[in-house]
């Protein structure tokens, strides 16, 4: 968690109506801005420029040049400063924002941690090329709208900005699978595979269905769902998102 006092900050180009915000909380979850609903952002809107040598990948990869890492970093700094600024525009002096990101705690904005369940969407989709039910084209030119963002590089860029102090930095796991662990689970709920198909559709659905149109969504997922399951894979990786809050 990540609580953050003063001016405020964020990645949207427009500022909410001049009001006396005493306190903001924000979900952060894509890249850039759409425009601010009531005091909650979700950034979906553009993939960084200079993509165009990931071909094979929909995001960020251990086997990806350097280039596409740093062309991620650079839209996600150019869209961090611009949201803190516009919410230190909205709040009071000395007001106060609490952020929850999905993050990582590696260095590597590659690693699995954070790019993991991307990468199984990505086998999903470049086995549909191989079997000519995706233009190989139309897989090469998309790419995920997302940044996630290290403890360190949250507090790099805001004290760069200048608009917020930050009083402290909090980090926690959450499973794939938003059911694990619950005592009482429902038959619904039980399998884990499903639930986390499931979530990444809701997630990804949107994405996918404005670039490569809706005929292909209930393959993709019924394939995602198997690739999740193969050798169960649940069990062996470490499948956890990480949330970085400042609270």
């Amino acid at each position: 968690m990540v609580s953050m006092k003063g001016s405020p900050m964020i990645v949207t180009g427009d500022s909410l109506p001049a009001l006396n915000i005493i306190m903001v909380y924000d979900d952060v979850f894509l890249l850039n801005k759409k425009k601010a609903c009531g005091l909650k952002v979700f950034t979906v809107h553009q993939v960084p420029i200079g993509l165009e040598s990931n071909k094979g990948n929909i995001y960020m990869a251990s086997s990806i040049p350097p280039c596409v890492l740093e062309s991620y970093y650079e839209q996600f700094q150019s869209d961090f400063s611009m949201f803190l600024r516009c919410r230190s525009e909205e709040l009071v002096e000395r007001g106060s924002m609490v952020l929850t990101f999905l993050g990582r705690r590696s260095d590597d904005p590659s690693s699995k941690e954070c790019c993991y369940i991307w990468e199984l969407l990505a086998v999903a989709l470049s086995d549909m090329v191989r079997e000519g039910l995706i233009e190989e084209e139309k897989m090469d030119s998309f790419n995920i709208p997302q940044y996630t963002p290290s403890p360190y590089e949250i507090k790099c860029e805001a004290e760069k900005e200048g608009s917020f102090t930050i009083d402290r930095v909090e980090v926690s796991e959450v499973n794939w699978n938003a059911y694990d662990g619950e005592f009482c689970q429902s038959d619904a709920h039980k399998d884990g595979e499903h639930n986390v198909t499931m979530m990444m559709r809701a997630v990804a659905e949107p994405l996918l269905v404005s670039h490569f149109g809706d005929g292909i969504i209930d393959e993709v997922f019924s394939r995602y769902q198997k690739i999740v399951a193969d050798a169960d894979r649940m069990s062996r990786e470490k499948t956890e998102f990480v949330n970085v809050t400042l609270p």
